[in-house]
């Protein structure tokens, strides 16, 4: 039996050799983009269907299709600060911005946080003359803390 890990990698090299991009594999799952990445690369669960389809258009072995089908361990970064440029702009983001995020959320919605499991994201290129920007929108539901 492959191991989750070994699915991912599998996934990444079917997508290279196919020549796919995310939105291509998201039709045939019937998902996002981002949900679909996310799911192929290892951080969601897809459905039997979902897994079936994947599998098919990527050519996986059933081994690999049932493992997208397991809850993953959550988590994909490890513990230290990343060193990937792009994912450490990410840490840096948060690292900067994050108490003022953290501040907003609670003068506008109160004591909770926003949710990374009842969440949407939607990631395009914006046009600007001055170079192309990458626009994020996450939307996730604000889970207020229970007093008990």
């Amino acid at each position: 039996m492959m191991t989750r890990a070994e699915v991912t990698e599998l996934v990444v090299t079917q997508k290279l050799k196919k020549g796919l991009k995310w939105p291509d594999i998201a039709k045939v799952v019937g998902q996002s983009k981002e949900w679909t990445a996310a799911a192929l690369l290892g951080q969601m669960t897809l459905t039997t269907q979902q897994a079936q389809a994947a599998g098919e258009l990527l050519e996986l072995p059933e081994d690999a299709v049932l493992q997208l089908q397991v809850t993953p361990y959550k988590g994909s970064l490890p513990s230290a600060i990343p060193t990937d440029p792009l994912i450490y702009r990410f840490y840096e983001l948060v690292n900067i911005y994050g108490t003022t995020f953290k501040s907003l959320i609670h003068e506008e919605f109160g004591d909770g946080i926003m949710s990374a499991i009842d969440f949407k994201m939607d990631l395009e290129r914006e046009n600007d003359p001055a170079g192309d920007r990458v626009r994020i929108v996450m939307s996730g539901k604000f889970l207020p803390y229970k007093q008990y």
